[in-house]
């Protein structure tokens, strides 16, 4: 039978691939944005600087945007190096992507990649000339610098769709993912930062198994619970799979963003080293909005990890902060291990 061996979490945000001192880039985007969610509201850049005070100006300190980034990407090598030492056959990776692969054509709630190989392609130069401010060269770092082909386990995909669907899910099966806002049929950045930034983008990593999840998009997100739930069955799934597979899960996204609420954030760790389900099943549509909504990707490898023995630490978190109205990203980094696995 399969083995759950491993969990990781990590933020992908783009300042996580942003020198420091390029963050202002996408503070000047902050100040244009007319919708800045927060605790169930929608600001402007100016309303919500009123709103908090203005506080976090001291945030805004070159120095600190420094040490704030360094710890971050302290972090992810961490991550890596616990993977690697994990010795994983698979790694199942929730993510969601900003309509780069599913749009408005079909927004399926969760999907399962069954491909046995899955595509990971560069941007074109048109393409990152197309992106935002301080996005390119972000995204230059989720990406190999050819096209690669990465390997999956469509046998353990399969197996995941039948059996969660058993368990009353309706997951979408996908064995070719559509051409997407990139036209390139590939995985999107949330898979693609874990296997570039956090994997290394070797022929080495792993085969991969991605999942996905309507974290941003109306009218159909999952709900908290739905997703808890969900990852419930995907766990189960797993752990059911008679292959003699070891089977790492990774939570790709998050924590909140693009208005950091480190109240959110904080006890959102918490209850996922305390496996408090009941905390992590209760959080509100209305607060899991925007960059934020992306801890339903968390809450769905914490539900599938809540029956594992494998207990979560914080390996780091640090609020990156890149304006005086707090908007930035909360950047949290998580591991699941055996507890005789974990530092003292």
């Amino acid at each position: 039978m399969a083995q759950i061996r491993l969990g990781i979490g990590t933020s992908h945000a783009p300042q996580l691939s942003t020198p420091p001192e390029e963050w202002g880039q996408r503070a000047r985007a902050d100040h244009r944005n007319p919708a800045l969610a927060f605790r169930g509201g929608d600001y402007t850049f100016e309303q919500l600087r009123d709103l908090r005070d203005a506080a976090f100006a001291a945030e805004c300190d070159p120095e600190l945007w420094q040490k704030r980034h360094a710890a971050s990407r302290a972090a992810i090598d961490e991550l890596g190096r616990i993977t690697a030492d994990a010795e994983l056959d698979v790694l199942v990776v929730v993510s969601s992507d900003h309509k780069e692969t599913f749009t408005d054509e079909l927004l399926p709630q969760f999907a399962v990649y069954w491909g046995d190989t899955v595509q990971h392609e560069p941007f074109t130069q048109e393409d990152l000339d197309a992106m935002p401010p301080g996005l390119a060269i972000a995204e230059v770092a989720n990406v190999p610098a050819e096209s690669t082909t990465r390997r999956c386990h469509g046998e353990l995909a399969l197996h995941l769709i039948k059996q969660t669907s058993r368990a009353g899910f309706d997951p979408g099966a996908s064995r070719e993912l559509p051409a997407g806002k990139y036209r390139d049929h590939g995985i999107p950045h949330g898979w693609g930062f874990v296997l570039q930034q956090v994997l290394g983008g070797g022929a080495d990593i792993p085969a991969v198994v991605p999942v996905f999840v309507n974290t941003f998009w109306e009218p159909n997100p999952p709900s908290a619970q739905r997703c808890y739930d969900f990852g419930v069955a995907l766990g189960a799934a797993i752990r059911s799979f008679p292959g003699d597979l070891r089977v790492g899960l990774v939570a790709s996204g998050g924590l909140s963003h693009f208005v950091i609420d480190e109240e959110l954030d904080r006890r959102f760790l918490e209850a996922l080293v305390a496996k408090d389900a009941e905390h992590l099943r209760s959080l509100p549509d209305d607060v899991l909005r925007s960059g934020t909504s992306e801890l339903r990707n968390w809450t769905v490898v914490a539900g599938a990890l809540a029956e594992s023995p494998l207990e979560a630490r914080v390996v780091e978190y640090q609020p990156c902060y890149r304006s005086e109205a707090g908007t930035g990203c909360g950047m949290g980094f998580v591991a699941w291990q055996d507890s005789a696995a974990s530092p003292a």
